[in-house]
């Protein structure tokens, strides 16, 4: 159950209060700072999700193999890989799928600054590894360092083999640093190399979410949603953007579509607690604009 709502948390984490209207300057400024804080370690859930799988060329027989993507592991299988694979990197911290793997489980359990810890030691043992760098640009961008992130995803990136993961982490990245324009078309991009791509597609969506735009961020959403490649957090990104536009028991119904009954009392529960934030970020505006706000629950 922690992992769907940790995941689930991390996209709602960068939530506003207002659906696509303008923000009185005093009140949209401290937002945009509250928002911009808890997006740093948001955005590369699914952008960088699939960047650093190794189960492929980095594994040998040495490494141990994980069962499952990390993204998809319970608190229980979370600590024993993590204390597995942990040992396999001591004996040899220069090992790089060991390494990505590491990190990888780190960051899902919140220890970002022990994850970028790592990926620095086994960058410097593989300096020109595309997998090590998006790993290692996913650590950076977790501990905050947004435009180191974007610096060491751009060496991993090649012009003769563009990367559609990479293109939209690039994206994620930059939707961080608030340059959204640039953001989109790194999207735009990825599409062209891969169209129809869930993940891509629900980023694409999420950045207009953070610019305000939910109709535009909800057809991207549904768009992703309808793919065949989409799993369980696109879905619940699109139902926190259906959710924000204050249509709930629609939200609650997307929400609860593949989930077990825990699993989804959890997630409805975070998403109605951020809706009430959400509500109070719409009466700081009200009030420094001498308006009335409108509910959206």
């Amino acid at each position: 159950m922690r992992q769907n709502l940790s995941l689930f948390r991390f996209e709602v984490r960068r939530r506003f209060g207002s659906q696509g209207r303008t923000m009185p300057a005093t009140a949209n400024t401290l937002f945009k700072t509250r928002v911009f804080q808890g997006v740093a370690t948001a955005f590369v859930v699914l952008a960088l999700a699939g960047c650093t799988t190794t189960k492929d060329r980095m594994t040998t027989g040495s490494v141990p193999t994980l069962t499952k993507p990390v993204e998809t592991m319970n608190e229980a299988e979370l600590r024993s890989s993590t204390e597995r694979v942990g040992q396999a990197y001591e004996k040899n911290p220069r090992d790089a799928a060991n390494g990505v793997n590491y990190a990888n489980l780190l960051r899902m359990q919140g220890r970002d600054a022990q994850a970028l810890a790592v990926m620095q030691q086994v960058a410097i043992s593989n300096p020109t590894d595309r997998i090590v760098l998006a790993a290692y640009g996913k650590a950076q961008a977790a501990a905050g360092q947004l435009q180191q992130a974007l610096d060491t995803i751009g060496r991993a990136q090649t012009p003769d083999r563009p990367d559609w993961k990479l293109a939209s982490a690039e994206g994620a990245i930059l939707d961080q640093l608030g340059r959204s324009a640039e953001a989109r078309q790194r999207y735009r991009e990825a599409l062209d190399i891969q169209p129809g791509e869930a993940s891509i597609l629900s980023n694409l969506g999420m950045s207009y979410v953070l610019t305000g735009d939910l109709r535009t961020a909800e057809t991207y959403m549904r768009q992703a949603a309808g793919q065949p490649t989409a799993d369980s957090r696109v879905r619940q990104n699109l139902a926190l953007v259906v959710g924000l536009q204050g249509r709930f028991p629609e939200a609650e119904k997307i929400a609860r579509g593949e989930l077990s009954q825990q699993q989804a009392d959890a997630n409805v529960a975070y998403l109605r607690s951020m809706l009430s934030q959400q509500n109070s970020w719409q009466k700081l505006a009200a009030k420094d604009s001498g308006t009335t706000p409108t509910s959206t629950n």
